[in-house]
């Protein structure tokens, strides 16, 4: 296990070394500056179009809204409350400042990915749409870049099961362990139970869950966080002014928190900023190209609310936390560190609150990313595999949240990086084509509301 611990390691100090780092906000900039920063001045219109999004608007499986339930089911989870902790505490303050950068460039990372998922996606031989980046590279790119179709669903199938399951269910049962004393078998076959209830049931089953559970658990995390940083107003300001500082100036010892350099906040900032939010991955697109929307411009404005939403705001919300009560000197970290945070403003109810937050987030993304993992084994198999696949899922959640957090950790971390290779690289190629569609959308939107 060492051995094999040493070398995952070592690959991981490669994949999310300099150029990685480069790759994901240098395509995600080029094409925030090839979009003229659109992303960001419509997110009002993505907020309006989601609101509309609720009920069907064209061919598809699930709603515009469903679909992005069903994207930020498998966005929020252990990254908002243990890898934000995390970033921080490898980081420093400053760890934050690079998540809001990994963000904001990632939106229109998202907004691409969701474009081009509903522009190029396929029917299969059951009559649903699938779609993400296997199927834009292969409809998309030439046969030479043929080769990363495959390549994206080989990584993706298998991160699926660290990054969707192993941590998820791994941060579970860690947390009910700790806070409540129930032991970490109990709690791996009551999450096998309540997933199989709902991923045999396909996307519709899993998008109709996610419609319900993903707001009501994003709300209330928020209102409780907000509820913290109202306890330690008087450290806001301060809070906020070492998130810009540390972010180019190394973080000094202090506490129980050992130091930083400004390459550990930008390193940890960002892999901890994509492994929250996964904008370039090339998961979330996966799910937008179920979505019952005839425009694919108009579901890349509603996919890349959830970039904004999970980082922007619900990460911010736990960064701030702990870096304003105090807690990130202490030296805890992961979930652990945001649990202090929030018991330390709430005695008695903070740590509690955040392991049922961490229960339902982590749930809710095994959820998500079963349907990621089968759609991308689907692409070499077909429909026949997916069942099978589904039930491999649900055994294997057992493992995941009996095994040893650290490797589990790593490896995701690792094949998050051997995803966003191929996805990364058919953006970049595929930019025209998204450009091409924007322009349409927006000069057909304008010729509309002038008629009006």
């Amino acid at each position: 296990m060492e051995a094999l611990n040493n070398i995952v390691g070592a690959i991981n100090g490669v994949v999310w070394g300099w150029p990685m780092l480069i790759l994901i906000l240098g395509v995600g900039l080029f094409l925030q500056v090839f979009l003229k920063f659109m992303p960001i001045l419509r997110v009002g219109t993505g907020f309006k179009l989601l609101f509309e999004g609720r009920e069907n608007q064209g061919e598809g499986q699930i709603s515009p809204f469903n679909a992005l339930m069903t994207s930020l089911s498998a966005t929020i989870g252990t990254g908002n409350i243990a890898g934000v902790a995390t970033a921080v505490f490898l980081g420093g303050p400053g760890a934050l400042f690079w998540m809001w950068m990994t963000a904001l460039v990632g939106m229109a990372t998202k907004y691409a990915e969701a474009v081009l998922a509903v522009k190029y996606r396929e029917t299969d031989e059951l009559g649903n749409y699938v779609g993400g980046p296997m199927y834009y590279i292969k409809n998309g790119l030439g046969p030479k870049w043929y080769w990363l179709a495959p390549a994206f669903a080989l990584f993706g199938a298998i991160a699926a099961f660290g990054i969707g399951n192993g941590v998820q269910a791994n941060g579970v049962a860690q947390v009910l362990d700790s806070n409540f004393g129930i032991n970490t078998s109990v709690t791996g076959v009551i999450l096998m139970v309540l997933t199989a209830a709902v991923i045999l049931g396909g996307i519709s089953r899993i998008g109709a869950v996610a419609g319900k559970l993903v707001p009501f658990m994003a709300v209330s995390y928020i209102l409780a966080g907000l509820l913290v940083l109202l306890i330690n107003a008087s450290e806001i300001g301060n809070a906020i002014s070492m998130v810009f500082t540390y972010a180019f100036t190394p973080s000094a010892a202090t506490g129980g928190f050992a130091g930083a350099a400004v390459m550990a906040a930008i390193r940890f900032g960002v892999a901890r900023g994509v492994f929250s939010n996964e904008a370039g991955l090339g998961s979330a697109p996966i799910a937008h190209a179920a979505a019952s929307n005839d425009s694919p411009v108009n579901q890349g404005l509603v996919a890349m609310l959830g970039t904004f939403i999970d980082t922007i705001i619900v990460c911010s919300i736990t960064g701030l936390a702990i870096i304003s009560s105090g807690a990130w000197t202490s030296g805890e970290s992961g979930a652990a560190l945001t649990s202090l945070a929030f018991e330390t403003s709430l005695p008695g109810i903070g740590g509690s609150l955040i392991a049922i937050s961490l229960s339902i987030f982590a749930f809710t993304t095994i959820l998500g990313w079963s349907f990621y993992g089968e759609k991308c084994v689907g692409f070499f198999f077909g429909a026949k595999a997916l069942m099978p696949y589904r039930i491999l899922w649900i055994v294997a959640i057992y493992f995941g949240a009996t095994a040893d957090l650290g490797f589990i950790w790593l490896l995701a971390d690792t094949l998050n990086a051997m995803m966003a290779i191929p996805n990364l690289i058919a953006l970049a190629l595929l930019s025209p084509i998204v450009g091409k569609l924007t322009k349409e959308y927006f000069a057909k939107r304008s010729a509309a509301q002038a008629a009006e």
